[in-house]
């Protein structure tokens, strides 16, 4: 009796499908997640054991550079009407002229690094221009950074608002010293620093718990 060949099944599996799906899915956290924008000025912390998560909102940080130069940012992702309201008591306390554009290129602005008589020139530069900043002028008594904060404070009243002081590790006393009175001048005593994070010295009762569940 002839033996009867069975036919081969084929075994080609098509991969468009999973291929469609997949592609969906990574179309969707592309499109889904909010990346954070690059620091335009490098600043390298000293390191820390603080695990405090750093406010998006309702948060003021004043940046020094390894150069000495100060920088100013408003962090308010909630409410994108704060910006208004700080550039139109700046623009009006200091008499700059800014037109409606220029305003409203503020809010686009990450950080504010000048003196007030050049605060026109930055909010008509594009945001890859904005990079090289002298700094806001400060001394002894402040300097033009009280006006910042003064007018950050005024924008939210009636909220909680969180200061934040962002050093370089090559900063110089001085310069932090001049920031912290301009936070004296304008009441606000209580602020944080932000740092590097790095985990507690091994042995230490922070460890233990940190490794708890290791």
């Amino acid at each position: 009796m002839p033996s009867v060949k069975l036919p081969k099944k084929s075994t080609f599996v098509d991969m468009t499908p999973f291929v469609d799906v997949a592609f969906l899915i990574l179309t969707f956290f592309i499109m889904a997640t909010k990346f954070k924008p690059p620091e335009p000025v490098e600043i390298n912390t000293p390191n820390s054991v603080s695990t405090q998560d750093l406010p998006e909102s309702n948060a003021a940080m004043v940046t020094i550079d390894k150069e000495g130069k100060v920088y100013f940012t408003v962090l308010s992702e909630k409410d994108r009407s704060i910006y208004n309201e700080i550039i139109n008591d700046i623009n009006t306390s200091r008499n700059l002229g800014l037109t409606p554009v220029e305003k409203a290129n503020y809010s686009k602005t990450y950080l504010v690094g000048v003196p007030f008589v050049q605060l026109k020139q930055l909010l008509d530069q594009p945001a890859a221009l904005q990079a090289k900043q002298p700094g806001i002028p400060i001394d002894t008594t402040g300097g033009e950074l009280t006006y910042w904060i003064q007018s950050a404070k005024s924008a939210f009243a009636g909220q909680s608002l969180k200061f934040m002081i962002k050093g370089d590790n090559a900063s110089k006393y001085p310069v932090f010293k001049n920031v912290i009175e301009a936070l004296k001048k304008n009441d606000v005593y209580k602020y944080n620093l932000i740092t590097a994070p790095e985990d507690a010295p091994a042995g230490t009762e922070l460890y233990k718990e940190r490794h708890k569940a290791g």
